[in-house]
């Protein structure tokens, strides 16, 4: 690998792999424009890595969503790769990818960076190389362990909580993953029940435990699931299970997207240059960056726009019916309810219901196309943000259909 020796290319370029080797380095342009700019007003005494590199530390400090995070990224590209590169083989027993691994590791840099302090004793690309080996080190363990796990084994290890997660992370509708789930409580009550105690491994259960577990179900479902389901087979349940495992390990092992990836349809920008810059330069250039920074936000809001209706106009027809009446009439639940003539309870569920799958939509769209990790707090603004959605767009077809 040819290391970088100049400062614009320390912290403003990134690794490019080609058949799982290194192919050279690329100019972010958005990170080299603003490290020419600041080269050209700071002394060119202070033109060290160390010293820029406790300079966007301290940026980033302070602005943790501005250009120091994509310089810092940039700077630390060498220290991840020979990190990864020497952890890899310690796990002869699985067959990594080094660039997915290296993009495991490089998207823990804000994590890196909240912890390390470069004033102090140990520099920052001393902190990282410790902390990416860490961090890869753990990732490959949780592969070990998944990848040794087989299907049955896999699924009695998850919690609920994990598997609802890894089924709604698939696109699941809320129908299929109320009989998955109840698919996978069956099996675990029937597998457990029919085990053997001298059994040392778990492996697929014989076709007498699925017949129990084909009468749990069976059972079951007419309590637990809304609307009950038809009844299933063994073969079925067996079908189900598997996608489950399948599912969930694609979860737990995702595969990795880089930043420096093009976006969809744009094959000359990238995910990195959605990077917003706040420093305060007043510069023609650093307006027409702006400008189309605000391109690219106008389109974007756009593509959410057209995903949301789409999505609200293949909703079930009582379930539009009753989002009209919420947000376009603006009846209560209680009002609709009459209005109707069913119950309260049931005007709640499925305007939830409705919600969540406008919800789903959005929070895929976001993990997709700009790699956003949902938490918890992103799922509590995006949901901000359909609420805005849904009164924006239902008042403006009662304007429209007023007009008419």
């Amino acid at each position: 690998m040819r290391s970088r020796q100049s400062i614009p290319e320390m912290f403003a370029t990134f690794l490019q792999f080609e058949a799982e080797r290194f192919n050279g380095w690329v100019y972010d342009a958005k990170l080299r424009r603003n490290m020419q700019n600041l080269l050209l007003k700071i002394s060119h005494t202070n033109t060290s890595e160390n010293f820029w590199a406790v300079y966007w530390h301290k940026v980033w400090q302070t602005q943790p969503n501005s250009l120091a995070l994509g310089h810092l990224s940039a700077y630390l590209q060498e220290t991840c790769y020979w990190a990864v590169n020497k952890t890899i083989p310690q796990f002869a027993s699985i067959h990594s990818n080094l660039a997915d691994c290296f993009q495991i590791a490089i998207a823990q840099v804000p994590k890196i960076l909240k912890g390390c302090d470069p004033e102090q004793k140990a520099s920052l690309k001393s902190y990282s190389h410790v902390a990416f080996a860490n961090i890869i080190r753990d990732a490959l363990r949780q592969q070990q362990e998944i990848d040794y796990a087989n299907d049955w084994a896999l699924l009695l290890k998850l919690s609920r909580k994990r598997l609802v997660e890894a089924l709604q992370s698939a696109g699941l509708s809320d129908e299929t993953i109320g009989r998955y789930l109840l698919a996978w409580k069956c099996f675990s009550d029937g597998y457990i029940l029919s085990k053997s105690p001298n059994a040392r491994k778990l492996q697929r259960p014989d076709d007498q435990t699925w017949e129990i577990i084909a009468q749990f179900y069976n059972r079951d479902r007419l309590t637990q699931l809304n609307p009950p389901a038809p009844e299933s087979s063994p073969q079925s349940l067996e079908k189900w299970l598997i996608l489950c495992a399948k599912y969930a390990r694609a979860y737990l092992y995702p595969a990795i997207s880089s930043l420096n990836a093009p976006k969809v349809g744009q094959a000359e920008s990238e995910l990195q240059d959605d990077l917003p810059d706040n420093s305060e330069h007043d510069s023609l250039l650093e307006n027409l960056i702006a400008v189309e920074e605000a391109e690219t936000q106008k389109n974007q809001q756009q593509e959410i726009h057209n995903l949301l209706t789409n999505t609200l106009v293949n909703l079930p027809a009582r379930s539009q019916e009753l989002l009209q009446l919420y947000y376009q009439q603006g009846l209560t639940q209680q009002q609709i309810a009459q209005t109707l003539e069913i119950q309260q309870y049931q005007v709640s569920r499925q305007l939830t219901k409705a919600r969540e799958s406008l919800l789903l939509a959005i929070t895929k769209w976001s993990q997709q196309t700009v790699h956003i990790s949902v938490t918890s707090n992103v799922v509590k603004h995006i949901s901000a943000v359909l609420e805005e959605w849904l009164q924006h767009y239902f008042a403006n077809v009662l304007n429209h259909a007023s007009k008419e």
